[in-house]
């Protein structure tokens, strides 16, 4: 792909939906009772392959169009064991979710994936799923994973990384369990398991630090709008920030705080940004519209508290800061190196290619920008999205 440079940024635009809700979307309607009708739905590799996932384990889901979906639910224990191993192709969030789910139905399952996936830790999902009572294999932590569902106990898990993923499958197996299961967060994750579950008629409480969740009887979620997802808007807002003269509006939004951190952290660098009409959408996910213009930028310092805010913008993160005044540092963010790609190798590799002044760090890097500006060059995605 060639990309020549960009005068300036201006109009108005919308983003496909959020991936994150998606996913839980078809998931949570697999589980539930009736139709769950998802509109917006993010339509991607990984969510196909959550589609793909149910259907193997006997859930009927309509594509009536590219972004509305309607899923049949079977009921919290209806899921049928599949054929054979279940492929969640390069998807983190269908592995590890499903297998909370799939912790509390009868039969044996086996998860999956591409040679990426197959390569990412899965202990952090295993044991407390083992602790709550399921049988759970993997080879040597790592997919394919083996499930044996059956009677559940409730647990206590105090995280120990933040992770949204290993919060939302603990709290999925949460459902199925005798007594109330507790996750304690060092600090805060995205949250859109817990709204959702809320929605759906989950009994869930919340708390600073902590949620939980107790058995269910029933889930009912009968419609989902999944807004525009944060992460696809990300590199407009960045583009439109840094080109002279931009002025861009991004349309219904996905504006859930735990998502928005790098609009808090360009807005610390000196970025003009404006939210607005903000509203709840069907499902109950923070909506709205946001307002660029171009500005000026100086670095700032990304700690780890605010990682998981913005963990999936940091390679974006790392483009601004090229281009802000003075030098930049994100630390604490050791869970870039688990994802796709090990994302601080292949970020800084990237932007050197590039002539960015930048050092990687075990739990981040550094940047150095103005005077300096990247330049024309090329440079590899290593097969990584972000």
């Amino acid at each position: 792909m060639k990309i020549e440079p960009a005068v300036a940024l201006a109009g108005h635009i919308a983003v496909p939906g959020n991936k994150s809700i998606s996913h839980r979307a078809i998931m949570l309607g697999a589980v539930g009772e009736g139709e769950t009708l998802i509109r917006g739905f993010g339509r991607s590799e990984d969510t196909e392959s959550t589609i793909a996932a149910v259907r193997a384990l006997g859930v009927t889901v309509h594509e009536d169009d590219v972004d509305t979906l309607r899923v049949e639910g079977v009921g919290l224990r209806g899921l049928r064991g599949a054929d054979g191993p279940i492929d969640c192709g390069n998807s983190g969030t269908t592995l590890r979710l499903l297998a909370g789910l799939l912790a509390g139905q009868s039969g044996s399952f086996e998860l999956t994936g591409d040679d990426s996936l197959r390569r990412r830790p899965m202990d952090r999902i295993a044991d407390p799923l083992a602790s709550m009572g399921a049988r759970v294999e993997t080879e040597e932590g790592r997919p394919p994973m083996r499930i044996e569902g059956g009677r559940l106990t409730a647990i206590r898990y105090e995280l120990p990384v933040a992770s949204a993923q290993v919060k939302s499958a603990i709290l999925f197996a949460g459902l199925y369990a005798e007594g109330r299961t507790t996750v304690v967060e060092p600090v805060p994750t995205r949250d859109h398991s817990e709204i959702m579950l809320a929605a759906a008629g989950a009994p869930i409480q919340r708390r600073p630090g902590r949620v939980s969740v107790g058995p269910a009887e029933r889930l009912r979620l009968e419609e989902v709008a999944v807004p525009g997802d944060f992460s696809a808007a990300a590199p407009f807002i960045v583009a439109a920030t840094l080109l002279p003269g931009s002025e861009l509006t991004i349309h219904d939004v996905g504006l859930n705080p735990t998502r928005t951190g790098l609009l808090d952290v360009l807005e610390r660098m000196g970025a003009r940004i404006t939210t607005f009409n903000r509203r709840r959408s069907p499902g109950g996910e923070p909506t709205g519209d946001i307002l660029v213009q171009s500005a000026e930028l100086v670095a700032t310092t990304i700690g780890a508290e605010e990682v998981p805010r913005l963990i999936d913008e940091l390679p974006l993160f790392a483009l601004v800061a090229a281009c802000a005044r003075g030098e930049s540092r994100v630390e604490g963010a050791q869970e870039l190196r688990v994802k796709e790609t090990d994302r601080i190798e292949t970020v800084t590799t990237s932007l050197r290619a590039l002539g960015v002044r930048v050092k990687k760090r075990h739990d981040g890097f550094g940047v150095r920008g103005v005077p300096t500006r990247p330049k024309g060059g090329g440079m590899g995605s290593d097969g990584d999205h972000r």
